[in-house]
């Protein structure tokens, strides 16, 4: 399976002992978020609400905004960032 560098939003550290980087493995981005959640319980149900991605969160894969949600298929090694939506005004 391939391995990614999955980066942890700052709002969600306190589940990855502050971990900035991660690498997980997964061949679709649910299954990226599925390992994530068994190696830090909590981050399924902060990233996603009733299988999809939640509205205020992106998906970037190597730089890329992606519209495809949980269902996006990575067919190579890469960097995935899950990026909050900017508030305030």
């Amino acid at each position: 399976m391939m391995e990614h560098d999955v980066w942890i939003p700052a709002l969600h550290r306190d589940l990855t002992a502050g971990a900035e980087i991660v690498k997980i493995s997964g061949e679709t981005v649910g299954e990226v978020v599925a390992n994530l959640d068994a190696q830090f319980p909590g981050l399924a149900e902060r990233l996603t609400d009733n299988g999809r991605i939640r509205p205020y969160i992106s998906v970037a894969i190597n730089g890329t905004i992606i519209n495809r949600g949980l269902h996006q298929k990575l067919r190579e090694p890469s960097e995935i960032h899950f990026v909050p939506a900017l508030g305030g005004g």
